[in-house]
């Protein structure tokens, strides 16, 4: 095989067969004609070739997430502040959860969008709204007041108890809208970058918070293009040593 995927097996018989329309077929053809009819499930000798590696076909328009709408009291990024959309503001974080195998564990990311920190929550025992809440409030606290302005996060249901951590921490959290990653740029690069480090196929629960501060301290000590290719650590301490000079940071 040649592994090529519904989508360019169509337009390759497009390509092919220009004046014959009985040999074309959409792509949502070709996939149904690969999964067990009335079962959803992909041959096990098929489903390897697909780049998506997946043995159960997911539909378009099928939601991610269940839980958009679920969270009470929720503040919407589009009812924060013009200033926040700035990077040369600090103390702007983007979270989320990059989940395991199965999505049964998760590692928390919050990055500083000035300047790309990474700090990551350790989450042996689950990513229930406690559970997140009990890992981010200690770890928001080690922050200065200056540098906890604000926290946008997905709509997932893992940070149900937002109210807590804003209590505690004095953190105003927003929400992104559904199925809009361009508004969280930072935590998508960022999430790219730690799947080196931690791929969807491993039970994340076994490393350890060391293992976390290993991995945080290597992606916060590369040289950032954005930064003057200054690291972000390096950029961090200088916000924390004189928040009135923050670094220039453009692209996400």
């Amino acid at each position: 095989m040649r592994n090529r995927s519904p989508e360019q097996i169509r337009d390759d018989l497009v390509r092919s067969f220009p004046n014959r329309p009985e040999m074309h077929v959409s792509h949502e053809t070709i996939y149904q004609s690969l999964f067990v009819q009335g079962r959803g499930h992909l041959r096990a000798d098929l489903h390897t070739h697909l780049r998506t590696g997946r043995a159960i076909r997911r539909h378009r328009g099928e939601p991610r997430r269940a839980s958009w709408s679920k969270i009470r009291d929720m503040v919407l990024i589009s009812e924060r502040s013009a200033e926040a959309d700035d990077r040369a503001v600090p103390g702007r974080w983007e979270g989320d959860l990059i989940v395991g195998t199965n999505a049964r564990s998760a590692i928390g990311t919050l990055v500083e969008r000035t300047t790309r920190y990474v700090m990551l929550l350790h989450l042996p025992d689950g990513h229930s709204a406690d559970a997140v809440r009990d890992a981010m409030i200690p770890t928001i606290q080690t922050l200065p007041v200056h540098l906890r302005r604000s926290l946008t996060w997905d709509q997932g249901t893992e940070l149900a108890r937002h109210k807590d951590i804003t209590l505690a921490t004095d953190l105003a959290i927003y929400f992104w809208d559904p199925h809009k990653p361009w508004q969280r740029g930072s935590n998508e690069n960022t999430n790219g970058l730690l799947r080196q480090y931690f791929p969807k196929s491993i039970d994340l629960s076994i490393h350890t918070p060391e293992r976390l501060l290993e991995v945080t301290t290597e992606l916060n000590g590369r040289p950032r293009k954005t930064l003057g290719h200054r690291t972000p650590a390096e950029a961090f301490e200088q916000l924390l040593s004189d928040p009135k000079q923050p670094p220039v940071a453009t692209t996400p």
